[in-house]
């Protein structure tokens, strides 16, 4: 995988990074260049093998470091997608959906669930995040006995 630092969409989260006050560094502009870039969700661990791969000066507790200022500022989330380690995308933008069978992941829009976290607020006071984890369950293959998922397969719902 190649990354470009420099794209109109990589400096514009970079100018979100400085309106914050924090700093550009080169670490932190390689953690969003390859996010940006990368075609699925990473572990910390692929996108610092990603990164070395051009920059071996780049250290994984480098990018452990910089994937928490960056979601301290809220540039970058994690989400636990199953039992592996977690897996890393720029902001906060969609729920994640994980068939338990095939191991797929499924990016579903935020507004999936406005309707239950309204409810949940309204019936029983509670404001609900599902952020850090995703939605397990069957994805349509696995529901109706079919096979043949790519298991590190992503897909986008519209």
């Amino acid at each position: 995988m190649t990354f470009l630092t420099d794209t109109p969409e990589v400096e514009a989260v970079l100018d979100r990074i400085r309106e914050t006050g924090a700093r550009v560094t080169t670490a932190r502009r390689l953690v969003v260049a390859t996010l940006i870039d990368a075609p699925a969700h990473l572990t910390a661990e692929d996108l610092a093998g990603f990164i070395q791969h051009r920059h071996p000066e780049v250290h994984l507790s480098t990018v452990y470091r910089t994937l928490e200022s960056l979601e301290k500022l809220g540039v970058v989330e994690h989400t636990h997608v199953g039992h592996g380690a977690s897996v890393y995308h720029m902001g906060v933008t969609h729920h994640h959906l994980v068939c338990e069978e095939c191991g797929v992941v499924i990016d579903a829009p935020m507004a999936l669930l406005d309707d239950l976290r309204e409810t949940l607020h309204r019936q029983y006071g509670f404001d609900l995040h599902v952020g850090h984890s995703a939605l397990l369950g069957r994805c349509d293959r696995h529901a109706a006995g079919r096979v043949g998922h790519d298991p590190h397969g992503s897909i986008t719902i519209p």
